[in-house]
């Protein structure tokens, strides 16, 4: 790109830069010293390829999305948490947010992600354990207990049962007396990363996707701030994948949504607003910003030439990020939150919306409220300390973050393509079903997983306190332990809301919901009503895996 060329694109960032809100804000260095909003080529110089660099705000937005960077708003601090019962984790939330957490994120216990309740048999001891136990909409009440759901926004980390659960959601947001269509937040019910690697899935992936279609129709026309879909690459790159494999195969994911929704007749400047992307971000400092640098230059690239989007928000990539869960070692925790606070600064380099960041103990168990707060004041330290809400994207332009972006974009259109090549009529959805199919992404993470433990096991590769530096004074930590009360209680409770609902409404309610399934017509409403009932989660995915039955994964040798 010439200097003219340049030039004119510095000066339309400036526009948009001057007429955005800022924040009221020092944005000097520590010692006093002002900085730009942004940095780029000297005037007069020539620079090849910046039309892949260009400006914060300004398509491909591989600096960002907006051409104020954090100066406009910073990130959200939206830490992840539940655990024992609805009310246990109430007061966590409580706690968080009345320490300057921005937005709740809902952590679900086992059976919850598996959508059956706490007194089935295959729930049997991990009831609250990894989560939080929700059984019916009263339990969502109990979860939100003073605290506007209007006002907070809120994230839910579930995809197998996404749709019930968001249902709960709404009703529990209904009888608060919020308005629905006022509603913002986040739900995963991304279903094909489970086929790839986090496999908590209830039925073939024919049935999920017309949940999911449904629930893209709904939220686009009665609640259109809510994010019906945020497409997960961090349970991929938990598996073990590298970090383009995670890029790539999670962007794929993203336009077989895409797919999807153009496949419901839905306008694609539309909904493409409302899917949102969830990322890792692991401790290889550069190549995870690089990596979410050419997310974002895909994705708009893809959404413009491929998909035909126009409408300048339907190409924006927004995501969450939280720090790799997968890098916490059990040997010296406490150098877990060394780990996450680079973690952290990864991402924030490059340019999330909101972030998570792990506590120290979450290898060994769920955080204590102690490590809990360490977790979030690592993320203030960084927003209030070190500088780097000051200038958009402050990396951008580096020789080595520049390339790193390039390799790890190149890398990821040529899985596109191979991708494209599974399927038989060349879209990404089809290539995405036979390769869950035939074990292809499974396959693929777990040769990546291989190779990384072989070089750890090698030395090649190294990890402070497990393979190198492993003396160490450090006591044994205290951790957070779940009674197995929770899960008696929780089942006493579920009985005691059974007997005193009106069981026929249940009934006629899913029986209503099944002639609906049969239809072509839109599950959401009728899913609301059962939800209205009392109907349990169970009871609700019980009745659909009866009609639709339940995925088996094949055999593989």
């Amino acid at each position: 790109m010439d200097a003219e060329e340049i030039a004119a694109g510095r000066a339309r960032w400036q526009a948009r830069y001057d007429a955005a809100r800022k924040r009221d804000a020092d944005f000097t260095t520590l010692s006093g010293m002002p900085v730009e909003p942004v940095y780029g080529p000297p005037p007069g110089t020539d620079v090849p390829g910046f039309d892949r660099i260009g400006w914060p705000g300004e398509f491909p937005f591989t600096r960002g999305l907006y051409p104020t960077g954090y100066r406009g708003r910073t990130w959200t601090i939206r830490q992840f948490a539940g655990f024992g019962n609805a009310k246990q984790t109430n007061e966590r939330y409580k706690l968080i947010l009345g320490a300057g957490g921005g937005g709740l994120s809902v952590a679900f216990d086992m059976p919850t992600l598996m959508g059956r309740d706490s007194d089935e048999e295959q729930s049997l001891g991990e009831v609250g354990h990894c989560g939080v136990a929700i059984d019916s909409a009263a339990d969502m009440d109990v979860l939100f207990d003073g605290i506007d759901l209007g006002a907070v926004t809120t994230s839910m980390t579930i995809s197998g049962p996404a749709v019930p659960v968001f249902c709960m959601y709404l009703v529990a947001a209904e009888r608060q007396g919020a308005q629905l269509s006022t509603l913002d937040g986040t739900l995963q019910t991304d279903i094909f990363k489970e086929y790839i690697a986090q496999k908590e899935w209830l039925f073939d992936p024919q049935p999920h996707l017309r949940l999911i279609g449904d629930l893209m129709e709904f939220c686009a026309r009665e609640i259109p701030r809510y994010k019906p879909l945020s497409v997960s690459g961090y349970h991929i790159r938990e598996a073990g994948s590298t970090a383009a494999q995670e890029l790539a195969y999670t962007l794929a994911d993203g336009f077989g949504y895409v797919e999807l929704g153009l496949s419901r007749g839905l306008d694609v400047n539309t909904f493409a607003p409302g899917l949102s992307f969830f990322f890792d971000s692991h401790v290889d400092f550069f190549e995870e910003i690089a990596k979410f640098r050419a997310a974002r230059r895909i994705w708009a690239r893809w959404l413009r030439d491929v998909y035909g989007a126009t409408d300048e928000r339907a190409l924006w990539l927004r995501f969450h990020t939280q720090t790799a869960g997968v890098s916490l070692t059990a040997q010296q925790p406490v150098n877990n939150v060394v780990r996450t606070a680079v973690e952290a600064l990864a991402a924030v380099l490059g340019g999330t919306n909101s972030l998570h960041t792990n506590a120290l103990d979450e290898t060994l168990a769920l955080p204590t409220d102690e490590s809990a707060e360490i977790a979030l004041r690592t993320q203030q330290v960084l927003m209030e300390e070190t500088g780097v809400t000051n200038v958009a994207d402050p990396l951008g332009g580096s020789w080595y973050v520049e390339a790193l972006t390039d390799a790890i974009e190149a890398e990821a259109e040529q899985i596109f393509e191979r991708i494209r090549e599974l399927g038989s009529d060349g879209t990404i959805t089809a290539g995405i079903l036979r390769g869950i199919e035939d074990g292809w992404f499974t396959a693929a993470i777990a040769d990546s997983a291989f190779t990384y433990q072989r070089a750890l096991e090698k030395g090649e590769k190294k990890i402070v306190g497990v393979n190198v530096h492993t003396g160490t004074v450090a006591k044994e930590l205290e951790i957070l332990r779940i009674s197995h009360e929770v899960e008696i209680e929780q089942k006493a409770l579920l009985g005691r809301r059974r007997a005193a609902r009106d069981q026929a409404a249940v009934d006629a309610a899913l029986k209503r919901m099944i002639e609906v399934a049969r239809t072509s017509e839109n599950m959401i409403p009728a899913m609301l009503d059962a939800v209205r009932a009392e109907a349990t989660l169970g009871e609700i995915c019980g009745v659909l895996k009866d009609e639709w039955g339940v995925y088996r994964e094949p055999a593989r040798f």
